[in-house]
């Protein structure tokens, strides 16, 4: 199948984007018997997907145990998303997601695994400790052929030497105990000799996992379906006649060809969080003057909304929170470029914690990310910088690392010398090497100390609730999130923000259809994933809770295409 469109085409179904949203709609419809195309502007395919952690957050699903229940979700749906909360969508989202789940793993190589994850607020109302979070499970990517090399790589800064970790603690922990344990030191001898006759092979690691996994799963489910996937191919232009969508204008290699499709255009291009445009009239902390830098792929630029916009569609910003915040740090790869790392994991970790330039602590460090960017973008209201830094003494960063830097036995000597971790000491000498207030950081330092060596925290209540102890270490007690900072030398890593994607979008039907000023439906235009305002109201209720809902509604309006009720 040629990877270049060649003249014009026609398909009952065209889906501008291939993340999870676009390829779910993409393979209901199929699945219903109609004709379907893909365009991707990129070279590769999977989108944010392919970056991501590849959970779906799926109330009521069969690996749940049974124990969920609707009513709790409804109520927590109703909590978390306050005078956002859309009945007729939740309520859509929860009767179809555990049938989508079910539909994919019965007629698709889609699979998933149940996870541990609680809901990140598990003590509101109706929030759980644990069942509503599936992931993806790790796939073998030679069964894509010659689309391997097509396969949007992993987020290169959560891999090792490209090598993708499973999902449990157990994987890292092998690698992190190589040279103490001589059951690891196999352990890893294995992963790295499979990995580098994969590399020899196929020009990268096959063994994936995570939001990889995912997207590969649905790209192999794609093809099995003669579902095209045409990359470096954007849309340029909507074919619009009276008032009706009926396929687009894109560009493939030197070309111009017209896709006519007689059920319906999906948008599906993954919102627009690199849109500067967009993004500076959004977020606060670049209308004061300070810095994002987002690890999503550069591709998602807005094209999909604006070709919503430019037909009449409905678009505008008004969640409390535009994005899915992520606090990153930017990685030095040469060059003076950076890559973003996802603080996802060492926020959580007993004798981390997180200060302002001011010296003082913010928030609950255990909290999820998108709570702690919050916290950081209010608690830097009035100053033109938003960030803060990560500290940690020596036994706690060669125990779990510190962003990118690893734990022992990596050494920390590149990661000081490039100037990603700083050193002090003494906590003094730290503060005036980041520009933090020394005398406050030392009075925050003692009085966090003073309780940590008990394990508590009176200030936020780090690891009073299962989601803060989930990512913690569960082998420091009294706490798995407390501990003290004091032992040095001590490091510490600046921290800014970053986001997982954007929540605002075009409006929407339940079904997909894209409304226009009127709230009227605009004939043959549909919108999925990012491109779409999130059901969640601008907040983050659990893991997943992007991709839950882009696949649930990709699977209701590939239902809808195809006249499936």
């Amino acid at each position: 199948m040629s990877n270049t469109v060649q003249g014009n085409l026609s398909c009952d179904v065209l889906v501008i984007g291939s993340g999870a949203g676009g390829m779910s709609t993409a393979i209901t419809a199929a699945k219903h018997g109609l004709k379907v195309v893909i365009v991707e502007k990129e070279p590769v395919f999977g989108g944010t997907t392919a970056f991501s952690g590849g959970v779906l957050w799926i109330p009521g699903n069969r690996h749940c145990g049974g124990e969920d229940s609707r009513e709790d979700a409804i109520e927590y749906m109703q909590h978390e998303t306050g005078n956002f909360y859309r009945a007729e969508m939740i309520e859509a989202f929860l009767d179809a997601g555990p049938e989508m789940l079910n539909f994919f793993e019965a007629e698709t190589a889609v699979k998933f695994i149940p996870t541990l994850y609680p809901d990140y607020h598990p003590d509101m109302p109706g929030g759980v400790d644990v069942g509503r979070s599936v992931l993806a499970a790790p796939f073998d990517t030679s069964e894509l052929r010659g689309d391997i090399k097509r396969l949007r790589p992993p987020l290169s800064t959560i891999t090792f030497m490209g090598m993708m970790f499973n999902s449990s603690n157990a994987d890292i922990k092998h690698f992190f105990n190589a040279t103490k344990s001589l059951t690891s030191f196999a352990y890893v001898g294995k992963r790295l000799v499979g990995h580098f006759l994969e590399v020899s092979r196929y020009g990268r690691g096959t063994k994936v996992t995570s939001g990889n996994a995912l997207a590969a799963r649905l790209a192999k489910s794609c093809f099995d379906l003669g579902i095209p996937i045409y990359t470096d191919t954007p849309a340029t232009e909507l074919m619009f006649e009276n008032g009706n969508v009926h396929g687009a204008v894109v560009r493939s290699g030197q070309t111009t060809a017209r896709i006519t499709a007689s059920k319906g255009v999906v948008l599906a291009a993954g919102g627009f969080a690199h849109d500067l445009e967009k993004i500076k009239a959004a977020y606060p902390h670049l209308r004061r003057g300070g810095e994002h830098f987002s690890p999503v792929p550069e591709g998602n630029t807005g094209d999909g909304i604006d070709l919503g916009v430019a037909v009449g569609g409905k678009f505008d910003m008004h969640f409390p929170s535009t994005s899915a915040w992520m606090p990153v740090s930017k990685v030095p790869v040469g060059g003076g470029k950076f890559k973003a790392f996802p603080h996802l994991l060492d926020r959580y970790k007993p004798g981390i914690i997180a200060v302002l330039k001011n010296g003082k602590r913010f928030t609950n460090e255990s909290a999820s990310y998108h709570d702690v960017g919050a916290a950081l973008i209010a608690a830097c209201e009035d100053e033109t910088e938003t960030a803060c830094w990560l500290i940690a003494d020596r036994p706690t960063i060669r125990k779990y690392g510190l962003g990118f830097a690893k734990p022992a036995p990596v050494p920390l000597r590149k990661y000081l010398a490039n100037g990603y971790l700083q050193s002090g000491r003494t906590l003094a000498d730290l503060a005036r090497k980041c520009g933090i207030d020394p005398a406050s950081f030392e009075t925050t330092i003692a009085e966090y100390n003073a309780h940590a060596r008990r394990g508590d925290d009176p200030e936020f209540h780090r690891g009073a609730t299962a989601f803060n102890r989930y990512l913690a270490d569960p082998d420091h007690q009294p706490n798995p999130c407390v501990g003290p900072v004091e032992q040095g030398p001590f490091y510490a890593l600046k921290v800014i923000m970053g986001d997982l994607g954007t929540f605002d979008g075009l409006q929407t039907t339940v079904q997909g259809q894209v409304l226009n000023e009127n709230d009227d439906p605009i004939p043959g235009l549909f919108a999925v994933g990012n491109d779409r305002a999130s059901i969640m109201g601008g907040n983050y209720p659990g893991a997943g809770i992007t991709l839950g809902p882009a696949m649930t509604f990709g699977y209701i309006t590939g239902r809808h295409l195809a006249g499936v009720n």
